[in-house]
């Protein structure tokens, strides 16, 4: 099963995140089976938007407008290929140490946790796949970025896809 994951897209009233976003990361978002954002939105529209691309997932940020926050959980589990797959956007204080996101996939019983927040891609494995998309719209020092991740029988491959203008780049990982 394909996921793309996203977060912190800050859309703002009256603009689009299609149209922010390159023709390849779009098309890689109607082509996946689940897509994951991981808070901020910031608008209904871009709510809106993204559920109308496909099935969505998403937990509420923490500048979410308050239809949002409302609507969505603070923290989310699915089930995908027999691996439990957890959603939240603000897991800890620091991206330098992971301890306390790994501390919260246990409380949660994942085997991968996704969180935004931070604006740039992080990947780490400690016993649980430990995953920040970045930001496709606002990166700030980072380059703009998502996540591609692939599951089949509990095998977790992916790939941070890093764009450019109209040109996206990937990185691939694999969790063993």
């Amino acid at each position: 099963m394909k996921l793309l994951i996203l977060s912190d897209t800050h859309i703002k009233p009256g603009q689009s995140l299609v149209e922010l976003l390159p023709d390849d990361l779009v098309a890689i978002i109607r082509n996946s089976d689940i897509l994951i954002h991981a808070g901020d939105f910031e608008t209904m529209e871009c709510y809106n938007e993204l559920a109308g691309l496909g099935k969505l997932v998403a937990v509420r940020g923490d500048t979410d407008v308050p239809e949002i926050m409302e609507l969505l959980p603070e923290r989310q589990v699915i089930e995908v290929e027999g691996m439990k797959v957890g959603v939240i956007h603000r897991g800890q204080l620091t991206s330098d140490n992971p301890d306390g996101l790994r501390y919260l996939a246990k409380e949660m019983g994942v085997d991968v946790l996704i969180f935004g927040h931070f604006h740039h891609p992080i990947i780490e494995d400690y016993e649980v796949l430990l995953l920040s998309p970045g930001s496709p719209t606002v990166p700030g020092v980072a380059e703009p970025s998502a996540i591609e991740l692939e599951i089949v029988e509990g095998k977790v491959t992916g790939r941070v896809i890093r764009c450019d203008g109209d040109v996206c780049r990937y990185f691939e990982y694999e969790k063993k």
